[in-house]
């Protein structure tokens, strides 16, 4: 008899979730997780949102955004006046939860720099400056005095605003020339649990193992989801067969990319290689140049006939066709090609006819930098390149909003404090008239019968 009743008061149960389900969605989705799929619905179209609270695990997804970028800065230093550029480049007004910021060429690479040991005051240069621009770009005056209580009060709002958008290094790593730095807004760093950053380099340059060439990438779980950032400095030269040594560094950059295993017990998955992550995002000086000569490259970017452009472009191939980058995504490129750029003009590509200065390469105008991403639930918002003349390259930046997954449970039943409040308000009626009068914990301990 006890049994029948807890059957009875299950059915009732389903009825009334069922009927809250459809006057009004949870904010948080709840799915099942089978065979590497989500869903939502079985084989004849009702939900199971109440019967994924049966299965192993039960998670929720949230959003953030993802800001990268990718800059050959020509192995100039940062200087204080770049400030202005960063803030152009880094899209503020538009803000992001997360940055990741790839560099190229952050020393000349020379034999010393290239053989040399490493060097950490550039990168911490540059990290400076980054958090500079990304924590003052309000710019209120806080220790002016104020000189009534309204001014006061309003001082006190945008100090507050500032607080909720001050931003943490979580990671940075330099190789040479190749750096990478991640930044995490801190209410990001409060709201989910960020663990296991690790960081893993690889030099493919001179004789396959110097640093000139390579790649740079850090490994990250936020909450459920792992993340992996790649920034590559690729083989340069637009002769027939560069694009082959370019494709081989890929192909070694995947085969010896390795992430250290952690030694702590969690229960999330720790990903050791690239392609083991949920979300990975591979951006840089790629390198890869236009099947196509100067002069009929030079006349569709006059045009600026983009599409026609990007035919002839050697990356867009590999994507195309199923190369070293077979799967990957990038968005729309409509903007100019970003190499190569005079050193003694404003905003001029080298070469094209005009006089050649001393040491000044000619080279058919590309796009070198470009930003690539992989795997399930990445939606990019934007894809432009900034205007700054600081080197021969101009910035590139994508924003994207990307899912996390949020573990709320690894028991056979979900925690009630996940579930949406309406669930467990005892006031909220049944289905047709029927209510569910039992409180939540009566709920709680049904379940547990159940």
């Amino acid at each position: 008899m006890e049994l029948e009743n807890h059957k009875s008061r299950y059915k009732r149960l389903c009825n009334w979730f069922t009927t809250k389900q459809k006057e009004k969605k949870p904010s948080l989705s709840f799915y099942r997780v089978e065979d590497g799929r989500e869903d939502e619905s079985d084989e004849h179209g009702e939900n199971l949102s109440l019967k994924s609270l049966e299965f192993d695990s039960c998670i929720s997804t949230n959003k953030l955004r993802i800001f990268v970028g990718t800059w050959n800065v020509a192995g100039r230093s940062p200087v204080g006046s770049l400030a202005v550029d960063l803030d152009e480049w880094l899209n503020l007004k538009n803000g992001a939860d997360i940055y990741v910021l790839g560099f190229q060429e952050i020393v000349p690479l020379k034999t010393l720099t290239v053989i040399g040991a490493e060097d950490p005051s550039v990168a911490t240069s540059w990290n400076h400056l980054i958090g500079k621009t990304l924590n003052n770009k309000f710019g209120f005056p806080w220790s002016t005095p104020m000189l009534n209580s309204s001014l006061s009060s309003s001082n006190e709002k945008y100090k507050k605003i500032e607080e909720n958008n001050k931003y943490s290094m979580v990671s940075s790593k330099k190789m040479v020339g190749v750096f990478i730095s991640v930044w995490l807004k801190e209410q990001v760093l409060e709201k989910y649990c960020v663990s296991n950053v690790r960081v893993s380099c690889v030099a493919c340059g001179v004789m396959g193992c110097l640093g000139n060439k390579g790649c740079v990438a850090i490994s990250m779980l936020i909450e459920g989801t792992s993340f992996c950032f790649v920034v590559a400095h690729l083989a340069s030269g637009e002769k027939k067969g560069d694009e082959c040594r370019r494709n081989h560094q890929v192909e070694e950059i995947f085969r010896r990319t390795s992430f250290s295993s952690s030694s702590t017990k969690h229960h999330h998955h720790h990903p050791l290689t690239i392609l083991g992550h949920d979300r990975i995002f591979w951006f840089g000086d790629l390198n890869y140049r236009l099947y196509l000569k100067d002069n009929l490259a030079r006349h569709l970017i006059r045009k600026q006939d983009w599409k026609a452009l990007q035919e002839f472009d050697q990356l867009q191939k590999e994507l195309e066709e199923g190369g070293v980058f077979e799967g990957w995504k990038e968005g729309n490129i409509e903007f100019a090609p970003t190499y190569k750029y005079s050193s003694s003009t404003t905003n001029i590509y080298c070469g094209g006819g005009l006089p050649n200065r001393s040491g000044e390469k000619q080279r058919t105008p590309a796009w070198c930098d470009r930003i690539l991403w992989y795997g399930k639930g990445v939606e990019q918002l934007h894809y432009i390149r900034s205007e700054s003349k600081f080197s021969d390259h101009r910035p590139v930046s994508a924003l994207f909003s990307t899912q996390i997954e949020i573990n709320s449970s690894n028991s056979g039943l979900v925690e009630f404090h996940n579930i949406h409040p309406t669930i467990l308000h005892h006031n909220h009626g049944g289905s047709k008239g029927e209510a569910i009068n039992e409180d939540p914990t009566s709920l709680s301990l049904l379940m547990k019968n159940v």
